[in-house]
């Protein structure tokens, strides 16, 4: 026992100088965030509000309110009870969304993991032998362990214990890569998350504007069919040319054609919310969304563009990834340099069990080892030019990121500025398709014109019916890419801004 108090005070020494050599420097790059782009705006105009369309749906004016901040829940600013259950549900059941997650918790288990390379490993082994000697050899000095016994059983339990201290910081560098890496998996999970609510809402959207066309369209079907047959009628009492029914023939033919690819829009349309809520395609939600039934933000928060690279989970993925590379570049370098690992080993030999930890049976050993790298055929030297490389190419990604974050609200903003010009544009064509069918109906009432010529009117009305659908449905689907492109108000869910490593 005196041997291992022995032991293990000499242990401690060594621990107290190792931790000495521990405070060093790491070596290689301290990593410094990137600064915000010097930009003072996204577009080369500054935007106030889009232009009002009155008495359509989706025709409110918006106002971009420069420097407000996003919030978390921005969907419920469509005032849909059915939009907001649908994204409860997908944020609960979305297996991509929870693959996410599971990711995250690998990255977290790596970064607990690596801390144990801070402290020495510490193992215990025990050793039970029956052993038999020669009795053939010679006396002393080769006389039998235990006298006149040439067959013994020998015990032996043994404590090891081992640590590298972390002189040039190869450790530090690992851990710090592995942090960035957590980080970098933690906002793949929020893109993740920022994706899945941006989808569910844009999809709903085409979902109840391929339904209004596909409405729009049956009639459209229903009034060519009557004019085919009026014109096939004519056509055999002399009134009509064969040319004028096989024109409207192939007019039906067309508006027929446009049916299909609808069908099939809005059936894949409505596969795509189910597996976004993580349903199979046949336990589809059985709601059907309407556009007249969501309300339009008035109000659009537009985060400053030294904001956006703090929110955009894309671009903080891409600094996680130039900070874990930097952090490569100290581990290649600590690679090149000497390694130390301090070793002790105590433990008893004895040739019975009862005798173990008796006086005399302990033994103990200490060691050190310095290693130093003499000649790699150049491995070393390569692989630290390879990570100074490699922090580069995460740089011009870095760059590339934020350049595309910049392009997609750009792009979003002159969308909703368009398409509100395009919804007035609309409207006033439907207004006026209305307007030519109801003075067509009366002078149809009155005997001026043909019942084909109401016909004709009654299909401009419906083709711009579905012009006016599609420029609604185009101002919603604008809204929910701006949230989705300033971010998404993340970071106001405690869930999602919680660091998981501390």
């Amino acid at each position: 026992m005196i041997s291992l108090r022995s032991a293990l005070c000499r242990l401690r020494r060594a621990a107290a100088l190792a931790a000495v050599l521990v405070g060093g420097c790491a070596v290689g790059p301290n990593f410094q965030p990137p600064a915000p782009p010097a930009v003072g705006s996204y577009t080369a105009a500054l935007l106030q509000t889009t232009v009002a369309t009155t008495n359509v749906a989706g025709g409110d004016a918006q106002r971009f309110a420069n420097g407000v901040n996003l919030p978390a829940d921005w969907w419920t600013l469509f005032h849909s009870k059915a939009l907001n259950e649908l994204i409860a549900q997908s944020l609960t059941n979305n297996p991509d969304l929870q693959a996410a997650q599971a990711a995250l918790a690998v990255a977290r288990e790596n970064v607990l993991a690596q801390r144990g390379s801070f402290f020495p490993t510490v193992s215990a082994g025990f050793s039970a032998t029956r052993q038999k000697q020669s009795s053939v050899l010679a006396p002393a000095p080769n006389y039998p362990v235990v006298p006149n016994e040439f067959q013994y059983n020998l015990f032996t339990p043994q404590l090891n214990i081992a640590y590298s201290p972390d002189v040039f910081g190869a450790n530090r560098r690992a851990m710090e890569s592995l942090k960035a890496q957590e980080q970098g998996v933690r906002f793949q999970m929020i893109a993740a998350y920022t994706t899945l609510t941006a989808n569910v809402v844009v999809t709903a959207i085409e979902a109840a504007a391929v339904q209004t066309q596909i409405e729009a369209t049956h009639e459209l079907i229903g009034l060519n069919s009557n004019m085919v047959g009026i014109l096939k009628y004519q056509f055999t009492k002399g009134y009509a040319s064969r040319l004028d029914v096989v024109a409207q023939e192939s007019q039906l033919a067309q508006a027929v054609a446009t049916l299909p690819p609808l069908l099939k829009q809005a059936g894949q349309l409505r596969d795509q919310l189910a597996v976004l809520a993580g349903r199979f395609p046949s336990q589809a939600p059985a709601d059907k969304f309407e556009l007249s039934s969501l309300q339009l933000p008035a109000e659009l928060p537009v985060s400053l563009p030294s904001q956006l690279v703090a929110q955009r989970p894309d671009v903080l993925q891409a600094e996680a990834n130039l900070h874990a590379a930097s952090a490569q570049i100290g581990i290649a370098v600590a690679n090149r340099l000497p390694n130390i690992t301090l070793t002790a080993d105590a433990g008893s030999s004895a040739l019975a069990i009862d005798k173990l930890f008796t006086s005399g049976t302990g033994f103990w050993g200490l060691g050190a080892a310095a290693t130093a790298p003499l000649f790699e055929g150049g491995t070393l030297l390569h692989q630290e030019r390879a990570a100074r490389a490699a922090y580069v190419q995460a740089a011009q990604q870095y760059r590339s990121t934020v350049l595309t974050a910049f392009q997609n609200v750009a792009d979003t903003l002159v969308a909703l500025e368009q398409d509100a010009e395009g919804l007035k544009a609309a409207a006033a064509a439907a207004d006026d398709a209305r307007v030519t069918l109801d003075l067509s109906r009366r002078q149809w009432h009155d005997g001026y014109i043909s019942y084909l010529a109401l016909l004709g009117a009654e299909q401009a009305y419906q083709q711009a019916r579905i012009n006016l659908v599609q420029a609604q449905a185009n101002r919603y689907a604008d809204t929910a890419a701006l949230f989705q492109a300033l971010g998404g108000g993340w970071w106001h869910r405690a869930e999602l801004t919680q660091n998981t490593s501390q």
